[in-house]
């Protein structure tokens, strides 16, 4: 019995499935009927309700206090006063009035103090250079300014302190304390010249002078300059409150030019009353002779024939002039004796400094001799500055070498001279230690350069 009832539900849903294929519309119709059947009866019970226009009203009224009354905003919400900060750096240029504005601060009684104040008129207004941050309410009345300068040596800063009193006035002082010492990490890629290339990383000039320096025995920073050559620099930052006032020594550097990779490292070995700058292998850079006889500036005649300024006649020019403003320092490429120090002819104020092995220097055309005859002078002593005495149509140094009384190309004299000793073996250990941070921090520079440049 239950085989044929199996058999017969089996049959009868093969013909419900035979009328589903051969009628899908009239299905979809009947469909249709059924739900819409429901539906009206849907309707007609929702249609049994209340009509909403019939329902009671009720108006409730509730009065808001505006915020254009006397109450503010600050009140309304209860915030707490809080303070703005600002800093900026100081303009030849600057009135009170001009200052405090682009500091963001609108006080006319502070701008009236800073006017008639003696300290703040002296030491602020009219400066150039100097590292400003104002503190204001939120209402941009001035709370305190603080100003900070650091002399070119030293180790320590200037402060001067503008603050609000509790009776509304405005007092200042002025206060010392000691510059700390930090260092940055910095490179650049020569596209036109060294300075241009120290300028679009935000190098201080100082810095760029001191690279020169430290590899002019290595590199001609005149001539032998390639456009992509890279440098990376580690260098000393001064700082007052965590703001840096100026940079200080090299640390370590890095210079690729034409191919080839130099490195510097700046140690001083325990107990030493100097420092030096050597490679990384710990070979001295330091060397008898400095190429310059001023800082890393632009050289105007070389060791060649030329036509004379003055006498309008072809003759060699035995010696190398360095243009330079008046007043430049001018040093001693080496040690020596000053055997002359006076006027001489065309050469006008005039510095002899005699050296080992019959080397001579000369520097002429001084605006003023600093060294007398007889003194013992070291490298880099300042021994006078730049000036036009004598033969001279502009402010500029005249530098000769001379070599048992015949002159020599002192650029040429002055890279072939033997370097210094190396690092004393005591002081290996300190030195390797040393240079080996200063390997990670130079990398950590070109990795810097190289990602900013792609």
């Amino acid at each position: 019995m239950n085989n044929g009832l199996t058999t017969a539900g089996l049959l009868l849903l093969n013909q419900l499935k035979q009328t589903v294929q051969n009628h899908p519309k009239r299905i979809t119709a009947a469909l249709a009927t059924l739900l819409l059947t429901a539906g009206g009866g849907a309707f007609a019970v929702a249609s049994l309700a209340p009509d909403p226009a019939e329902l009671p009203l009720t108006t409730v009224t509730q009065t808001v206090a505006s915020l254009a009354g006397d109450a503010t905003l600050s009140a309304l919400v209860d915030a707490p006063p809080y303070s703005l900060y600002r800093s900026d750096t100081t303009r030849g240029s600057d009135t009170a009035e001009s200052m405090l504005q682009r500091l963001g601060v609108a006080d006319p009684a502070a701008a009236a103090f800073m006017r008639a104040d003696n300290t703040v008129r002296q030491q602020l207004l009219g400066r150039t250079g100097r590292s400003i941050t104002a503190e204001t309410t939120d209402d941009h009345r001035l709370v305190r300014l603080t100003a900070r300068w650091a002399p070119d040596e030293g180790s320590q800063f200037q402060r001067l302190v503008l603050e609000r009193k509790d009776d509304g006035g405005f007092t200042s002082r002025i206060e010392s304390a000691p510059l700390t010492v930090g260092s940055r990490l910095a490179g650049g890629i020569i596209r036109s010249s060294l300075f241009a290339a120290t300028d679009a990383a935000s190098i201080p000039d100082a810095v760029a002078v001191q690279l020169a320096e430290v590899f002019s025995g290595d590199i001609d920073f005149r001539r032998a300059l390639r456009k992509e050559d890279r440098f990376s620099v580690v260098y000393e930052t001064l700082e007052a409150d965590g703001e840096p006032l100026r940079s200080g020594r090299v640390l370590s550097a890095e210079f690729q030019n034409g191919g080839k990779t130099y490195s510097a490292l700046w140690f001083q070995p325990p107990g030493a009353a100097k420092g030096a700058y050597y490679t990384l292998d710990g070979q001295s850079m330091r060397r008898a002779y400095l190429t310059s006889p001023v800082e890393f500036s632009r050289v105007s005649s070389g060791f060649a024939m030329r036509l004379h300024p003055i006498h309008k006649t072809w003759r060699a020019h035995l010696g190398t002039d360095f243009a330079a403003p008046t007043g430049t320092a001018v040093r001693t490429v080496g040690d020596g004796v000053v055997d002359f120090a006076g006027v001489q002819n065309g050469y006008g104020n005039v510095v002899y400094v005699k050296h080992q092995n019959q080397h001579v220097t000369v520097y002429a055309h001084l605006s003023r001799i600093d060294v007398r005859k007889g003194q013992a002078v070291e490298q880099g002593q300042k021994i006078g500055a730049v000036g036009a005495t004598g033969w001279a149509t502009g402010p500029h140094l005249h530098f000769e070498f001379r070599v048992g009384g015949e002159h020599r190309d002192p650029m040429s004299i002055a890279r072939a001279s033997a370097a210094a000793q190396p690092v004393p073996a005591a002081a290996r250990p300190d030195f390797n230690r040393l240079a080996s941070n200063m390997r990670v921090q130079l990398s950590s520079a070109a990795q810097i350069l190289q990602a900013s440049a792609e």
